[in-house]
């Protein structure tokens, strides 16, 4: 996926990569590294918030205590992670985005607050969310959904 520009609000996003999602793409899982086959990989994207999420992750795994070995497999993960996201675009939260979170807060929806914080970049982009957590993103209401982890 090409980087971001400074005129994202310009860009065509047609679909938003979820967390699970874009973790399910990194481990080569068939039908979500299939799907991306046969779509435009320009009007593909993810987050700041599903960076921030695995980044968080990453590190975490880092600093918990473990073996020489699973340190250094926690650092490979860590560069393997910054690897994707130089070449992921990456949408920010944008004023628009915070906009709609604002809007979505006062719902009082029962979802978490990064997963309310990617549906609020996802509608500021008129886009479709990419995820297999349909469970939470189905309460937020006029957004639209996806699953590419099965067939």
């Amino acid at each position: 996926m090409p980087p971001a520009t400074q005129n994202e609000p310009m860009l065509t996003i047609r679909y938003v990569l979820d967390t699970d999602t874009v973790t399910h793409q990194q481990l080569g899982q068939q039908f979500v590294v299939s799907k991306l086959q046969v779509v435009d990989r320009s009007t593909v994207a993810t987050t700041i918030i599903t960076m921030y999420e695995q980044l968080r992750g990453r590190l975490a795994a880092i600093n918990r205590k473990q073996s020489d070995a699973q340190v250094q497999l926690a650092f490979r993960h860590l560069q393997a992670t910054q690897q994707y996201y130089c070449t992921a675009r990456v949408l920010s939260f944008t004023e628009r985005a915070t906009q709609i979170h604002q809007r979505l807060l006062t719902q009082k929806l029962r979802i978490g607050a990064q997963d309310l914080q990617i549906a609020a970049i996802v509608l500021a982009h008129n886009a479709v969310l990419v995820t297999a957590n349909q469970r939470h993103f189905a309460q937020v209401p006029s957004l639209p959904i996806e699953d590419w982890t099965h067939g």
